[in-house]
Parts: C-alpha cells; sequence; structure tokens
C-alpha cells in the first residue's frame, strides 16, 4: 500500500518541479516592467537628447544681402550739375545758344559726348517733336572741378519756316536734357514754339558736342 501511494505521487512531484523550473527559466528572461514603461517627463527624449519641435523655429533667419551701390564712374550726373542757356545769336532763320554745363557738386566729374536735346510742353512735360539732331562728331572728355563748365551749341531752327500744316506748332515750355551716358534729365526753361510733327523736311533743333567753355 506505501509503495502505491508513493508511486502516485512521483508524478505529480515531478510535474510540479518542471513547472516551477519553467518558471524560474521564464523569470529570468523577461525584460524588466520599468524599461518598457512610458518615461517620466524629466526623462522623456525630447527633454534629454532628441530635439524638441520649436528648436527650428527658434533659429534666426539669414539677413539678406545688402543691396550693392552703383560703383562711381567719374561721370557727371544730373544731380551733380546745373544747366542754363546762353545768349543767343541769329542767323539764316535759326538762333545759336549755348547750353552751359557746371559742375555744382563738391566732386570732380567728366562729361564727353552729345546731350540728348529735345522739346517739352504741357502740363506734364511730354516731349513735341524730334530729339535734337547731333551734328559734327564727338569731342574729347571734359573733366569738370567744381564750379568748372562745359558747352554744347544748340541751334534752335525757326519753325514758321516750316509749312503749318506739316509742323503743327505746339507751344513748348523749355528742353529736356539727358547728359551723356546718362538716364536721368534735367529741365532747362525756354517758353517758345515747336513743330509737333515727327515728319518735318528738316531739324527743328540739332546739339553739338561737348568742350570746354
Amino acid at each position: 500500500m506505501v509503495r502505491t501511494k508513493l508511486s502516485r505521487l512521483l508524478p505529480v512531484v515531478a510535474a510540479s518541479a518542471g513547472v516551477l523550473a519553467l518558471s524560474a527559466c521564464g523569470g529570468g528572461g523577461t525584460t524588466p516592467a520599468a524599461s518598457t514603461s512610458t518615461p517620466s517627463p524629466s526623462e522623456s527624449p525630447a527633454s534629454s537628447t532628441a530635439p524638441t519641435a520649436t528648436t527650428g523655429s527658434s533659429t534666426p533667419a539669414p539677413s539678406s544681402s545688402p543691396v550693392a551701390a552703383p560703383a562711381d564712374n567719374g561721370l557727371c550726373k544730373s544731380g551733380d550739375v546745373k544747366l542754363a542757356l546762353g545768349q543767343g545769336d541769329a542767323g539764316a532763320g535759326s538762333l545759336y545758344r549755348s547750353l552751359v554745363i557746371t559742375n555744382s557738386s563738391g566732386k570732380p566729374c567728366e562729361i564727353q559726348g552729345f546731350p540728348g536735346v529735345s522739346y517739352v510742353g504741357g502740363t506734364d512735360g511730354h516731349q513735341v517733336g524730334k530729339d535734337a539732331f547731333r551734328e559734327g562728331t564727338k569731342g574729347n572728355a571734359v573733366k569738370l572741378n567744381p564750379g568748372q563748365s562745359a558747352v554744347a551749341d544748340i541751334q534752335f531752327v525757326n519753325v514758321r519756316n516750316f509749312d503749318s500744316a506739316t509742323c503743327q506748332p505746339t507751344e513748348v515750355k523749355g528742353l529736356r536734357i539727358y547728359l551723356p551716358q546718362e538716364t536721368a534729365s534735367n529741365f532747362v526753361p525756354s517758353p517758345g514754339t515747336g513743330c509737333a510733327s515727327t515728319k518735318i523736311p528738316g531739324n527743328q533743333l540739332a546739339v553739338k558736342t561737348v568742350h570746354p567753355a
């Protein structure tokens, strides 16, 4: 009887021992619960190693490059000079007057070639007729120290020499002047009459190259 009871108990004990052994092995290989738990705010990757979402927006944007000022090439500009018309000499149906160009700036400047000349009229300063014809050849450069002047001779043709139907006589208020190689203009008052038409048989204005006064 004793042997019979022992023989029945041995399988149960063995089974229990196996369960305990499996439990022990399983417990040794399981990742600790603390390593899989959600980290506290102080241990958050965002606050320790990884950059936050606002890192990029806090970096100042690169400033734009400053616009370079145009190089000073030493030429006389519209703002460097004062213009005036000299006394006129009449002859052969025309009036000849000198355009006097005076360096009114505080530095030397240089001028060479033909000024751009045209009549302007109306309250908006629109051009009247064709630009002045360039007569002769381009002269040498003229250096103007502050206060010095150069001149360019202008021929004003009497527009009554032209047929009125062709000329379309129009009141003008003066001249628009562009210095050589300059894109900004100056205005010189000279009230009179010009031909609005660009179809006249000839030139109502003619200009010669700049030369020393």
